[in-house]
C-alpha cells in the first residue's frame, strides 16, 4: 500500500527522534570529559564529513552562498544555540527531564507560527498552549530561589529549536535537504570550536570518548536529516506529534545507562504537556478539514 505524504514525515521525525535521543544519551556520557564546545565541535566536524560526502554523492551541494538566504542563516544560527545549550544541560541534569521540557516543542513552534508567521490560532489553541506550558512548570519546579540554570538552558534550546523548525519551512524548496544538513553540520563545528577555550579549554580525547562522539555524529546526521524530511514532507500538525517518541527513548535510555528515573512531578507535567500538545494538533487538524471543506463548496461564479 503506498504511503501518504503525511506517513511519510511521521516515519521521518520517529526515526529523528530516535536519532537524537541516542545521541544525547552518548553526548552526555562523555560531558564529565569535556565541555560542550568541544563536544559540539568533535561531533559537527564528523558529521561536517559524513553529510558532505553524502551530498557529494547524492548530487546535493549547491553554492556556499545558499547560507546567506536568511532562512537558512536563521536555522543554522537557532541550530548552534539549541545544541550549546541542550548539551550543556545534559550535564547537569538527567535526560528524561530534559527531554520532558523538550515536549512543549510543538507548542512553542504552533506560539511562533501565530506570532510570526500569522497562522490563524483560536482560543482552544491558546489554552492549551497556556496548559502546556503550565506543564513544563511543573516538571522543571523552580525552588525558593527560581529556576535552576540546568532548566533555564533546556528552555532556550526548546525556543532555538522552535525557530529552527519554523525557518525550515520557510526555506525555499530549490535547496535541497542534504545542502541545509551540510551548512548546519559545518556552522556548528565552528560554533562548538568558537566556545571551546570560554567553556573551560580543549582536554585529552580518549579512545572510549572518541568512540561515543563518532556513533553520535552519525545518529545526529540521521536526526538532522529526519527532521528536515518530516517538516517539509508532512503536514505539521500530523508530523508533530511523534516528536513525543523522544521522551519513551530519554526515559529508556537514562534508566539502563545513567540509573535515572524520572519522578511522579516529571511524569505529571510531561503528561499535562504531552495531553496539550495532542490537543493542539486535534484543533489544527479540524481547522483545515474546515477550510478544506468551505473551499470545496465555494460556488464558482462562471466566467
Amino acid at each position: 500500500m503506498p504511503r501518504t505524504k503525511n506517513t511519510q514525515g511521521a516515519l521521518y521525525m520517529a526515526a529523528a527522534m530516535a536519532g537524537f535521543s541516542c545521541s544525547d544519551a552518548l553526548s552526555k556520557s562523555v560531558i564529565v570529559a569535556m565541555n560542550a564546545g568541544q563536544i559540539m565541535f568533535i561531533r559537527g566536524l564528523l558529521t561536517s564529513v559524513f553529510v558532505y560526502l553524502l551530498a557529494r554523492n547524492m548530487g546535493a551541494l549547491r553554492s556556499w552562498n545558499v547560507i546567506v538566504q536568511p532562512m537558512i542563516a536563521l536555522r543554522v544560527v537557532c541550530e548552534a544555540i539549541a545544541a550549546a545549550t541542550y548539551i550543556t544541560a545534559l550535564g547537569m541534569m538527567p535526560i528524561a527531564n530534559a527531554s520532558a521540557i523538550l515536549q512543549a516543542l510543538p507548542l512553542a513552534v504552533t506560539l511562533g507560527a501565530a506570532l510570526f508567521l500569522k497562522e490563524p490560532v483560536g482560543w482552544r489553541r491558546w489554552t492549551a498552549i497556556t496548559v502546556g506550558f503550565v506543564g513544563v512548570l511543573i516538571i522543571i519546579r523552580p525552588g525558593p530561589d527560581g529556576f535552576t540554570t540546568a532548566a533555564l538552558l533546556v528552555v532556550a534550546s526548546m525556543f532555538a529549536t522552535a525557530a529552527r523548525d519554523l525557518a525550515t519551512r520557510c526555506v525555499s524548496e530549490d535547496v535541497p535537504s542534504l545542502m541545509v544538513t551540510v551548512c548546519t553540520a559545518i556552522s556548528i563545528s565552528v560554533f562548538g570550536a568558537l566556545s571551546i577555550v570560554p567553556l573551560g579549554g580543549w582536554q585529552p580525547v580518549s579512545l572510549t570518548s572518541f568512540s561515543h562522539i563518532l556513533l553520535a555524529s552519525i545518529l545526529v546526521l540521521v536526526g538532522y536529516q529526519s527532521v528536515i524530511q518530516a517538516m517539509r514532507t508532512g503536514e505539521i500538525s500530523f508530523v508533530a506529534p511523534f516528536r513525543y517518541l523522544s521522551l519513551i527513548w530519554s526515559a529508556l535510555l537514562g534508566l539502563l545507562f545513567f540509573g535515572e528515573m524520572p519522578d511522579a512531578w516529571t511524569m505529571i507535567g510531561s503528561a499535562i504537556v504531552i495531553a496539550s500538545g495532542l490537543y493542539t494538533f486535534y484543533r489544527e487538524s479540524k481547522r483545515q478539514a474546515a477550510e478544506r471543506v468551505a473551499k470545496a463548496t465555494e460556488p464558482r461564479v462562471p466566467a
